[in-house]
């Protein structure tokens, strides 16, 4: 699967990405913006906003719309949750050729970020965890760990140690609070390296706060060479 993206090209040495995906519903166009002031900071990143491709979404009608892969329920319980793990391997596909793309490019894994929001901030985490390929960051915001019954039998040793960075809002009423929360101890209690990050007075969205702390994570794992 091949996808399109959106792309900030750096306004100085290209040294480093991040691959960042949007959550559903959305689009590459529509997520980009929240992060222009970024883009200008770090001026030795180029950040890729991938599109993921248009389905059938169960639980909004079978409405079709962007997604990286099915949701059948919205339950307030993370372990009862049905997964779309074929459209979730199919949707890992295509990041992938993504990063393989850059790489071939000339950008060494360990200077890439892969994050997302929501829905894309799962996909981040399952690149990630599965990838043969060690990054430098992974940067979950709203989302949480997929396929969290089976992930660490086809988790890599790649990132054991790569910092991941999980950001959620407590009032978040789409992705629930604990979703990320539960995620966060999990992947700790497996040995991942995880700074987690609450927001009182965040819903289902990005804040300034969250952008500055993100910004200070980019700054820690790809700082400018």
């Amino acid at each position: 699967m091949s996808l399109t993206s959106v792309v900030f090209n750096p306004i100085k040495s290209h040294t480093a990405t991040v691959v960042f995906s949007h959550g559903l519903g959305d689009s590459g166009d529509g997520i980009a913006p929240a992060f222009l002031s970024l883009s200008k900071m770090l001026g030795h990143v180029k950040f890729i906003f991938p599109n993921a491709p248009s389905r059938p979404i169960t639980v909004n009608g079978g409405m079709i719309m962007p997604a990286w892969y099915d949701i059948s329920s919205l339950g307030e319980n993370i372990e009862e949750r049905n997964e779309d793990e074929e459209g979730m391997l199919n949707s890992v596909r295509g990041i992938n050729g993504i990063i393989r793309d850059e790489i071939d490019s000339g950008i060494p894994s360990n200077r890439i970020v892969i994050g997302g929001f929501s829905q894309g901030s799962a996909m981040a985490l399952l690149v990630g965890l599965t990838s043969e390929y060690r990054f430098a960051g992974i940067a979950v915001l709203s989302g949480y760990l997929p396929l969290r019954n089976k992930v660490f039998k086809m988790a890599a040793e790649s990132n054991k140690e790569t910092p991941i960075f999980m950001a959620h809002g407590v009032i978040d009423a789409v992705v629930p609070y604990n979703f990320g929360k539960l995620s966060s101890e999990l992947l700790n209690s497996k040995g991942y390296r995880i700074t987690f990050k609450t927001y009182n007075t965040l819903s289902h969205s990005i804040n300034p706060d969250e952008l500055r702390d993100f910004a200070q994570f980019l700054k820690d794992v790809i700082p400018d060479e």
